[in-house]
């Protein structure tokens, strides 16, 4: 294989906190797309994309047209694109799998890339605390609740659902921008018991809004991509070896 780099980020929130806002970040990160896919083996996006998604059966939300064609023109390429839902856009049905071929992945995934072992997803609600976002969540993904949801005309429903995106942490879940401590951080508690079951040399989640990359131990380490609202950054496996970098 020619193509010897994975690359991975994750909330690029595309719509917040307006649509003319959102439009500066979006043409940044379709830049990124189209950049990375001359080296990628493989793209993985790690969720909140959207600040807001909800598919009826014959609508999604306006907007987002560059981002969509892009990601259609890599995976036409033939570049795999692996998508992982976070907590903004936890709603996403079959519409990236029928119309892009991306899978879409509603849990945390073990993968084998380039020979090391990865555990990789979102990351919200997993580990201590949080407990008032991860109840909401529970509400969220109750099948009824949905059913309940369709049933609102798309410019009530849309709109209302972009105003507590913004406005509401229960929604949000615990995405302060700043690092905790490792004692605190809890993807970091998180990674460290699962450690004590099985070996993963990269923990890859997203949801903190903050790029980290801490050792866990000798051979495993937890790397958080950032976002694309204030840094910018993504992470990219080379020869087995992963590292963040920004956008510039």
């Amino acid at each position: 294989m020619t193509n010897k780099k994975i690359y991975f980020a994750s909330d690029q929130h595309l719509g917040a906190p307006t649509p003319e806002l959102s439009k500066v970040r979006e043409e940044k990160f379709v830049k990124w797309l189209d950049t990375v896919k001359q080296d990628a083996e493989a793209i993985f996006l790690l969720g909140d994309l959207f600040d807001f998604w909800f598919e009826y059966k014959t609508v999604v939300p306006k907007g987002f047209v560059r981002t969509l064609g892009k990601l259609a023109e890599i995976t036409d390429s033939g570049i795999p694109v692996y998508f992982f839902v976070g907590n903004h856009d936890l709603w996403m049905g079959d519409y990236f799998e029928k119309e892009l071929n991306i899978p879409v992945y509603h849990e945390k995934k073990e993968f084998t890339l380039q020979g090391k072992k990865f555990l990789i997803g979102h990351g919200d609600g997993l580990g201590p605390g949080d407990k008032g976002y991860k109840r909401m969540k529970k509400v969220f993904t109750n099948p009824f609740s949905k059913w309940l949801y369709r049933w609102l005309h798309p410019d009530i429903g849309v709109r209302l659902a972009q105003y507590l995106s913004v406005k509401n942490k229960l929604i949000s879940g615990d995405e302060d921008v700043k690092f905790l401590g490792e004692d605190k951080e809890w993807l970091v508690q998180y990674c460290k018991r699962k450690l004590e079951t099985k070996h993963y040399d990269y923990f890859v989640f997203g949801h903190r809004h903050f790029p980290m990359e801490i050792k866990l131990k000798e051979d495993s380490t937890y790397i958080n991509t950032g976002d694309w609202v204030s840094y910018f950054t993504y992470g990219v496996l080379e020869d087995g070896k992963m590292q963040l970098l920004e956008w510039k």
